[in-house]
């Protein structure tokens, strides 16, 4: 059988075909009695409405994009569980997609999702000054920035991860480090810059004068195997020269740093102490319970996706918003020890 059309679905429903365009997208204006003759006939002939079709019509899709730098990441996948529950409330479909932090292939799934005609855009962009975005915004896809403050003029929803940083490292500094690890890169992704920044700056107000240093240990990805190696790195320093602490960047590399020490032999915290970012759900039921920076995840995608429809419903009238959560500190035994030779 092949695809049947809407004019024969008004055949069998002895109707006109605007009649049946009414019932698939206006059904509150027809009465009760000719929606349930149409959809009847839909039902007999196995009709398919074209969205693809529909969407060229009405000029958008009712379609979001996400593209995020991580899919693998579990704090992504609760941003993106957060932005689809007002999706659907808004009868929207969310498509996700995963740029790994890689610039072209994020330039690629932004072309792709401006050929579909998308309602509108949400992303962690791997740079928030990328001219393609504000291209975007210009054609006419609105895009809003999520964990991730914009560049232009553009909505954004992030979280202050210089004061995240801070209060990493600030919480380590008051539990008596002295050496304190960053793990984390690359530097030219904003939010790890930011959190980088905070701890040195906890560091070095916190301590000024008694020789504390925050040591960088950069790596080039964010996954739990670049935390194991970097935890590697750090074990295998002469103990006089090891950090007693770490401050990791996000989560998934204070599990793999975790997993370093264990197989190492060094105790967690009174070896080394760990302290990660995000507050993923892993972080609290890891062998070592670790102490995270806590970020509202999914009120970060639920966020973005209201201005997003905000901005699509308000048009030319939108005045563009950026809304700046607050993190706070998760203290867990990855890092509640006081170190006695402090």
């Amino acid at each position: 059988m092949g695809t049947r059309s809407i004019k024969e679905v008004a055949q069998l429903a002895r109707v006109s075909v605007g009649t049946v365009s009414n019932v698939l997208n206006r059904p509150e204006i027809v009465s009760p009695a000719t929606r349930e003759r149409v959809f009847e006939a839909i039902r007999e002939l196995g009709f398919v409405r074209n969205e693809v079709a529909r969407h060229l019509r009405v000029g958008r899709s009712r379609t979001v994009g996400l593209v995020v730098l991580d899919v693998s990441n579990p704090f992504f996948a609760d941003v993106a569980q957060g932005a689809e529950a007002v999706a659907d409330e808004h009868d929207t479909m969310m498509m996700l997609c995963n740029s790994a932090a890689d610039p072209e292939r994020e330039r690629r799934h932004l072309d792709q999702l401006e050929q579909q005609r998308v309602l509108g855009v949400l992303i962690t962009p791997v740079d928030a000054a990328s001219p393609r975005l504000a291209q975007l915004s210009a054609r006419g896809t609105p895009v809003v920035l999520v964990d991730s403050a914009a560049a232009g003029p553009q909505c954004s929803v992030a979280v202050d991860d210089r004061l995240g940083g801070r209060l990493a490292a600030a919480h380590l500094v008051e539990r008596g480090h002295r050496r304190i690890a960053f793990v984390g890169g690359p530097l030219s992704i904003k939010q790890v810059a930011d959190r980088h920044a905070g701890a040195s700056a906890a560091v070095a107000a916190a301590v000024a004068g008694e020789g504390a240093e925050l040591v960088d240990f950069e790596i080039a990805s964010l996954g739990v195997a670049a935390g194991r190696a970097a935890g590697e790195r750090l074990a295998a320093l002469p103990e006089s020269a090891r950090p007693t602490a770490a401050f990791c960047a996000n989560d998934l590399l204070a599990l793999g740093f975790l997993q370093a020490m264990s197989l190492r032999g060094l105790r967690v915290p009174e070896d080394v102490a760990i302290v990660g970012y995000d507050d993923i759900d892993f972080a609290a039921a890891a062998a070592v319970p670790l102490s995270s920076v806590r970020q509202p995840r999914e009120l970060l995608g639920r966020t973005a996706i209201e201005l997003l429809l905000e901005e699509v419903s308000a048009g030319d009238e939108h005045r563009h918003r950026q809304v700046i959560f607050q993190p706070d500190l998760v203290v867990r035994e990855s890092s509640k020890a006081v170190r006695r030779d402090a």
